[in-house]
């Protein structure tokens, strides 16, 4: 999931970025000194990079396991994908899908437990149960291979802030960029919207009667409001950052759960903007505006509502992932069907232009590890700096080198050929989506764009469209607020999860409340049930954290 996905212009020179990346030349970092072990801990260390030998894409065959830990989605079989059957058929590549069928906490643990580990990977960057794997000396290093294979180290520029504490880097970001980026926002069905005479849909009233009308007019046929992945406060916080300017919906996540104030991460349930966006937000369930079953559907159930028409306005961190798909479904048989999206929904008399839908940061927001059970970690490192460099990107949007683009211009960028077929690129980046695990926003947006940028608006990718117009503009860099969790098993980790745990139900119960009044009375109850658990030292110690992020991007 990605959430996928994603941004903007180039942080360095595109023709010294090409010739690095053809060069691929390097001198080796010494490998690091091996971490201190206690005396009833064996530590595998990182083995070191051959100085000599590269690893290049197709030359030897690569096989290995990668595991997705995301509640409710594994990764689809690699053959099944675009990406996959080539790497595949003509490159010797060949991945291993490890499922874990919606027990993902369950089935991490148990690799764990049994150390039975997959060789790759991917979650969220600060991922608690990978943060104690590393801590056990289950994942590789990637330092002694920055230079040799140096994709990442150009693109992503400075790399401290993926360091550990022990100095080392063991994560790949995902999505990466220095600039604006994130496709988090609001789609609307067009076909319903012009059915009822395309009224505002700007502030949170045109929203609500809006919505009303939805349901006026289609009753259950249509779901008036469709937040995907409520479950993880994505939906539903969207509608959170319409009550406030530059508000962040990254405040309801696990690893920050606060609003910062005055250099301080204060309680969520206490902020006024919080309050007032949950009694709106209670009231359009109450009203059956929203999803009735919101927090416990499923992914496929969702995706098959939007992908049949069936929902009028669909919002998520990334619904473009679905909402691109479902646009070239619904258009074959009808050209004035599918979707669009709208600037961020906001309250009248705020700033509608410092409404902030989504967030993102320097280096993503999910990572892919290597754990010490791959046989050669090398080389999984060298195929994901491959898919994250020129190449892998190209090839991951527009398919082999060939018939959509074929060569590099001045400027590092695909040249287009004359066979380009938007559809099918379309399809194949849509495709492919689930797989795009380095993604490399600054390399891969500008080269979508490069070729959009000519066509007429209705000729332009959906996606691609909306990332320019919309999107793009409307997210927060919430760079600071990354890695603010504690060691795993401190006291503050402890805390943390049961504080996140103990928030899902308040939350939830606070959309399902019968009245205004109920709202505040739960909030104020969770709010005391919150502090019983240590959430004010939990969130002394994240203050802390955050405040030390602030001062090392000051330098």
């Amino acid at each position: 999931m990605r959430k996928t996905r994603k941004s903007l212009l180039l942080m360095v020179s595109l023709i010294m970025v090409l010739a690095t990346a053809l060069a691929g030349c390097g001198k080796a970092e010494p490998t690091p000194p091996a971490p201190t072990k206690d005396k009833e801990e064996t530590v595998k260390e990182t083995p070191p990079a051959d100085s000599g030998e590269k690893w290049v894409l197709g030359e030897k065959p690569l096989q290995f396991t990668a595991y997705a830990h995301y509640e409710g989605i594994d990764f689809p079989k690699w053959e099944s994908v675009p990406l996959g059957k080539y790497l595949s058929d003509e490159k010797q590549v060949k991945i291993d899908v490890i499922a874990a069928n919606g027990a993902h906490k369950q089935k991490l643990s148990a690799m764990i437990a049994s150390d039975d580990l997959p060789d790759l990977i991917w979650t969220d960057r600060d991922e608690p149960m990978i943060l104690s794997l590393q801590k056990e000396g289950k994942l590789v290093a990637f330092d002694p291979y920055l230079d040799k294979y140096p994709n990442l180290k150009t693109w992503m520029g400075d790399l401290d802030l993926l360091r550990a504490e022990d100095g080392k880097i063991y994560r790949f970001p995902n999505w990466y960029s220095s600039n604006p980026y994130g496709t988090a926002g609001y789609v609307v069905n067009k076909k319903i919207y012009e059915e009822l005479g395309k009224p505002a849909l700007e502030t949170t009233e045109d929203l609500y009667n809006y919505l009303k009308m939805v349901k006026d007019k289609y009753g259950d046929t249509i779901v008036p409001f469709e937040p995907h992945r409520a479950q993880d406060r994505q939906g539903l916080g969207l509608l959170y950052t319409a009550f406030g300017e530059q508000v962040s919906y990254s405040n309801l996540k696990a690893n920050l759960l606060a609003v910062p104030k005055d250099g301080k991460l204060t309680s969520l349930l206490t902020d006024p903007t919080f309050r007032e966006a949950q009694k709106y937000i209670a009231k359009l369930y109450r009203e059956k505006l929203i999803s009735q079953d919101a927090f416990s559907q499923t992914e496929d159930m969702v995706k098959e509502k939007v992908m049949t028409g069936r929902v009028a306005v669909f919002a998520g961190s990334s619904p473009t992932d679905i909402a691109a798909k479902a646009q070239i479904e619904l258009t074959k048989d009808d050209p004035d069907g599918g979707y669009f999206m709208i600037w961020p929904i906001h309250k009248p008399g705020l700033d509608k232009n410092k409404i902030t839908a989504g967030t993102y940061t320097s280096f993503g927001w999910n990572a892919a590890h290597i754990t010490t059970a791959a046989e050669d970690p090398e080389a999984i490192f060298a195929f994901l700096d491959w898919m994250t460099g020129p190449e892998g990107m190209n090839v991951q949007f527009f398919g082999p080198e060939g018939k959509n683009w074929k060569g590099f211009d001045e400027n590092g960028q695909p040249n287009f050929t004359e066979n380009y077929d938007r559809e099918e690129v379309t399809k194949i980046s849509a495709e492919n989506s689930p797989w795009q695990l380095v993604g490399n926003t600054s390399y891969i947006d500008p080269a979508k764009w490069k070729y959009m940028e000519s066509l007429p608006e209705e000729e332009q990718q959906w996606e691609v469209r909306y990332q320019q117009t919309v999107t793009w503009p409307t997210q927060l860099n919430i760079t600071e607020f990354v890695g603010l969790d504690a060691a795993p098993n401190s006291d503050e980790d402890i805390i943390g999860k049961s504080v996140d745990e103990l928030f899902l139900e308040i939350y939830a119960k606070s959309v399902m409340a019968k009245s205004d009044e109920e709202v505040d009375q739960i909030l104020d109850q969770g709010n005391k049930d919150l502090m019983d658990l240590g959430y004010q030292q939990l969130l002394d110690f994240r203050t802390e954290k955050w405040q030390a992020n602030v001062a090392k991007m000051k330098k």
